[in-house]
């Protein structure tokens, strides 16, 4: 107890100091972006850069009596803009922060090592050892147990456990093997058993480590569509501001020319009444919202080759489910004897378990262990009765067990049925109408023969995993249609999609089967998302909207998808599109609250400003602000600390909910819109108090 205590104060203790690490990294950085080429890429934040420069620029002219407004007031003006953007550069930096300390473990895995390159696979004893950063694309090399895979590559002969805990953060050991789907291995990664024969497939820096390190520290993070989409209304927005507070400015001074007083509006107050109404609590977190998107993601060990595909997930209407490893377990296993009439139920469980004693597949065990549970048939062993066991082959399709003169077969219907009759014996319609009813209920008949004499029926059920009904439940409620692949027959893909839920199925699927059926989703105006692992869903995967490929999989499928699953767990495609969709509610939740903020701070402001010239504005003043300059200073501090408030919702995102796009604008509109606007009416008014009672004003 007092051992797993320790454990836990030791890991929070090491997260606090990897926190407050990252926090002092993002300090550090805040200031590093102040630079001009940088703040130029946020045009909102750009311009109150550009107005802490002027109001900077208007306290330095005012020390030399040439006063715009109070010293004072204008020097506090101008640190709250700077604070304003550090702020903003802040919220940036913090985000990042999370990919740079992944992106500092990636570079510490990753070290240059000796590579056995080999002329090719028939000259394994011709081995060269050359630095693992000379090697080409193309290059061959063998690989032992104990050695680092040099480079990232498909294995071409031989089999091994690999561990890809550096990659992956998993501890269990994978087995890459050539010549299947599983035949993709990683550079750094470590063989721990055996040996293998790889191809490079990547040249030098282009690594998928080298990839990884580039998206999860932001370097190759590109805007998204959305995200520019938004900016450039953020800019028209800001620039109709800069329209106003000009017409403002003018106004105020013909009106105060009229009335033959002073103009009581400075330039200063002007300045910082248009940082008030420009959209920056968004402006200032957009990057950040969009970072911390690719964050979570990678936090899912789901590596996104471009924030284009995040942004896909989150509009995705289509989910293409493989059936195998997806919505069932991925084992067959027995669920029922079924003996024809005239054969005992025990002594079709006998011949099915003597059958399967030697089959190690999990369906085989599964036999195995129903007879044991329905009938207690145990304590055999493999050398009683002299057995002889037959072994599957895709040719004949079926195994079986001869002993002592006799000869038990187990194996598909249509094979049983040829090995029966053709010996002499009887394929009766009712082992027929057996075996088409276990297909129409989705499960897998193996027919049973004693010495030629059918005894029956094994019913091999797939079993739906637990909780993905209700997941498909939850998805049609989003408005998300789920679209099983399998590779059985139509009866029985019918019958399993039934079962588990899901929308629509494609049965006996091939790889054009698959393309043309995105295609077809496609032209019909629907964004499709798909996974995959093998060369032959490259194509499909290509073509698909959102398409992760397992890192378990071929370098085609790899290469075909714009995310790579680093756990090769099927399901995960329903985490990615969560993600997806809690990127753009983020992102649509925080704008919709920063327009809210804007007209209430509109309403807040401007009232106060112009009491000096329109008394009768007093009326107005619902807030009661103590001055114009308290009002303005209120505002701008408000203006400045939301953006800190709101860090955390940006970087956590908002709280995803499997409702409808309706109910969701529904309740942002109630939430964050009359949040965003009773916010600052509140919040203005407690700073507007405490600059009073501090006499700041």
């Amino acid at each position: 107890m007092h051992k797993r205590r320790f454990l836990y104060m030791s890991k929070q203790q090491k997260s606090a100091l990897a926190d407050r690490k990252m926090v002092g990294r993002a300090i550090k950085d805040s200031f590093i972006k102040l630079k001009p080429k940088t703040q130029a890429k946020n045009p909102v934040m750009f311009l109150v850069f550009v107005s802490a420069i002027l109001t900077t620029v208007l306290w330095i002219v005012s020390l030399f009596g040439m006063k715009d407004a109070p010293s004072g007031y204008t020097f506090a003006i101008s640190v709250i803009l700077w604070f304003t953007v550090l702020f903003a550069n802040f919220a940036e930096a913090i985000a990042e922060g999370r990919g740079k300390a992944q992106a500092d473990a990636l570079r510490a895995s990753r070290r240059d090592v000796e590579a056995h390159k080999i002329p090719s696979q028939k000259e394994k004893d011709c081995i060269t050892a050359v630095p693992s950063a000379k090697l080409k694309k193309g290059d061959i090399v063998i690989v032992k147990a104990g050695e680092q895979i040099p480079a990232d590559g498909e294995v071409i002969e031989g089999a091994a456990s690999v561990d890809e805990s550096a990659i992956t953060g998993e501890s269990a050991p994978v087995i890459r093997e050539a010549g299947g789907d599983r035949s993709a291995v990683t550079g750094g990664t470590l063989l721990l058993s055996d040996w293998i024969v790889v191809k490079v497939t990547s040249e030098a820096g282009e690594s998928f480590l080298d990839k990884m390190i580039a998206m999860v520290e932001g370097a190759a993070r590109k805007k998204t569509p959305n995200e520019i989409a938004l900016q450039i209304f953020l800019v028209a927005l800001s620039i109709i501001f800069i329209l106003v507070t000009m017409s403002l400015y003018t106004y105020s001074l013909f009106s105060a020319r009229l009335a033959g007083i002073e103009n009581p509006t400075s330039v200063t107050t002007l300045v910082a009444l248009l940082v008030c109404l420009a959209p920056t609590t968004i402006g200032a977190l957009l990057s950040a919202i969009g970072i911390a998107g690719m964050s979570r993601l990678n936090q899912a060990n789901v590596l996104a080759m471009s924030g284009r595909a995040i942004e896909a997930a989150g509009d995705v209407d289509i989910l293409m489910l493989d059936k195998t490893g997806t919505i069932t377990l991925g084992n067959r296993q027995a669920a029922e004897f079924l003996p024809v009439k005239g054969v005992d139920v025990r002594e079709l469980a006998d011949a099915a378990q003597l059958s399967s004693l030697a089959d190690e597949t999990p369906e085989g065990r599964s036999v195995v262990v129903l007879a044991k549970e329905k009938f207690g048939i145990r304590e055999r062993s493999l050398q009683d009765k002299n057995m002889k066991f037959i072994p599957f082959t895709a040719a004949t399709r079926m195994s079986g067990v001869d002993f002592d003169g006799n000869e038990i077969r187990k194996g598909a219907a249509e094979a049983m049925q040829a090995y029966v009759t053709k010996a002499g014996g009887t394929y009766s319609e009712e082992c027929d109408r057996i075996v088409r009813d276990v297909a129409s209920k989705g499960g897998t008949p193996l027919v049973v023969a004693k010495n030629h004499r059918i005894l029956g029926v094994v019913y091999l059920k797939d079993i739906i995993k637990q909780g993905v009904k209700e997941k498909f439940a939850d998805l049609r409620k989003m408005g998300i249609k789920t679209v099983m692949i399998t590779g059985d027959n139509p009866i029985t893909a019918a019958a399993i999609a039934a079962e588990a839920g899901v929308d629509d199925f494609l049965a006996q699927a091939t790889p054009e089967g698959k393309l043309d059926m995105i295609r077809t989703l496609q032209a019909q105006g629907h964004l499709v998302a798909m996974t995959g692992d093998g060369t032959n869903d490259a194509p499909a995967l290509a073509q698909a909207d959102v398409a992760v490929a397992m890192n378990t999989g071929t370098q085609a499928a790899k290469e075909a998808g714009n995310m790579v699953d680093l756990d090769s767990s099927p399901t995960k495609l329903i985490d990615v599109v969560r993600i997806g969709k809690q990127l753009l509610m983020t992102r649509g939740s925080l704008t919709t609250f920063s327009i809210a903020n804007d007209v209430a701070k509109y309403f807040a402001i401007i009232p106060a400003l112009f009491v000096g010239l329109y008394p009768g504005l007093s009326a107005l003043n619902i807030m009661g602000l103590h001055s114009p300059q308290s009002a303005v200073l209120s505002a701008i501090i408000y203006n400045a600390l939301i953006i800190i408030a709101l860090i955390p919702l940006a970087l956590r995102g908002v709280k995803y909910r499997e409702v409808s796009a309706g109910k969701l604008l529904s309740r942002n509109l109630l939430v964050y819109g009359l949040g965003g606007l009773a916010a600052p009416f509140i919040f203005i008014k407690l700073i507007d108090v405490l600059l009073t009672a501090a006499h700041l004003v």
